[in-house]
């Protein structure tokens, strides 16, 4: 499993969506073998589909001329309804999709997505307040 720590820092999450990825073969094995990059990711709304943009698999070594490009493009894959809700989430004002983590579940790989506000400044010195008075709390 693979998660975007930086999301949970730079926003604010407000509801999660699991889709489905479209991968490749040598992709599947790129993941499997570790390297995934979350650091430029986002996701789109882009004609009635959702696209995930700037994750960054690594090639496959062993994989021959059918190699990936590392940061492509990928579909998501969502139900009608779910992207619907997605739609109408980005529709208000100051709201973004964040993919948050990487996982496998059973033979497939998910993705779970984000609707999210950017944090300001002083709510991320408050967060940081807060993880400290917790930490302080259980040392003692």
């Amino acid at each position: 499993m693979y998660t975007n720590r930086r999301a949970h820092y730079e926003y604010e999450l407000l509801e999660r969506f699991e889709a489905g990825i479209s991968l490749t073969g040598s992709e599947v094995k790129s993941i499997r073998a570790g390297g995934v990059d979350f650091r430029d990711a986002f996701a789109r709304l882009h004609g009635g589909n959702i696209d995930l943009e700037g994750l960054y698999i690594p090639t496959y070594k062993e994989a021959t001329y059918n190699n990936h490009e590392p940061r492509r493009t990928r579909r998501l894959l969502l139900h009608r309804e779910e992207i619907g809700k997605v739609k109408r989430g980005l529709e208000q004002k100051g709201l973004t999709l964040v993919p948050t983590r990487l996982y496998q579940k059973g033979k497939f790989f998910k993705v779970e997505i984000a609707l999210a506000r950017g944090k300001k400044l002083h709510d991320k010195r408050r967060a940081e307040a807060e993880k400290t008075v917790r930490r302080e709390l259980r040392e003692l």
